[in-house]
């Protein structure tokens, strides 16, 4: 986070922002307290994901683009374990 520019209150705001984006795009029925936790972790590991690749995004546009695609990919995650 701190790589990116972004200071923890505004990592819980845009992470929240990418977790409800994440819902909406994705289809489930998350809550609030989810939809922050989804995007932190979410843009945790997909900055880690994406810098195998060499693939760097930063600042807040970034953090809310890796934030989305992070909570895309555990909301997916997720399904696929419940079945």
């Amino acid at each position: 986070m701190e790589d990116a520019g972004v200071g923890w209150i505004a990592a819980i705001i845009i992470g929240g922002i990418a977790g409800w984006l994440a819902e909406i795009f994705m289809k489930s029925d998350t809550g609030i307290l989810m939809n922050i936790l989804l995007g932190v972790v979410g843009a945790v590991i997909a900055n880690a994901i994406l810098g195998l690749f060499g693939v760097s995004l930063g600042g807040w546009l970034g953090y809310l683009i890796a934030g989305f695609i992070g909570a895309c990919i555990l909301i997916a995650a997720g399904r696929a374990i419940r079945r």
